[in-house]
């Protein structure tokens, strides 16, 4: 019998790079395979949380664009009725240090704005219309990462 291997969340680390005529922010480990659309979201306000928005075949990469963002996984072991003791991960994003976080399927996540300007880029494996029939909504609070 084969094992399956489980793919958790996982950082893919960026840099800037300073000169006497600007910045160049990169994450040139990032690939666009799969990348089927992206989208921007930012909050009203600071504080403001958006979560558990989940998939079960629908991967997502999350670039920070401005601002700083918490940014929560989880991965969900039963869509219907899902345990508040499932393993939640989160990650701290900056505009300021460049970073993909990698989402994969079977997960929710969410965010919360630890900045005014915060701003997100989603990068998404599924069209919209297959995302549309994947999508599964929790309350922010379901698992309270959000501190």
């Amino acid at each position: 019998m084969l094992k399956k291997i489980k793919i958790l969340p996982k950082i893919i680390k960026g840099d800037i790079k300073i000169d006497d005529r600007g910045s160049v922010s990169f994450v040139n480990n990032f690939n666009f395979f799969n990348v089927q659309r992206f989208y921007i979201v930012e909050n009203k306000n600071k504080g403001q949380v958006r979560a558990w928005h989940g998939h079960r075949k629908e991967e997502k990469y999350i670039y920070p664009i401005s601002g700083e963002t918490l940014v929560g996984a989880v991965e969900v072991d039963d869509w219907k009725n899902p345990s508040k003791q499932c393993k939640t991960f989160s990650f701290k994003l900056s505009a300021k240090k460049p970073e993909v976080v990698f989402i994969p399927k079977g997960y929710a996540n969410g965010f919360k704005s630890l900045t005014k300007d915060a701003k997100l880029m989603f990068f998404s494996t599924s069209t919209l219309n297959e995302s549309l029939k994947d999508d599964i909504r929790f309350d922010f609070k379901y698992w309270d990462i959000w501190g």
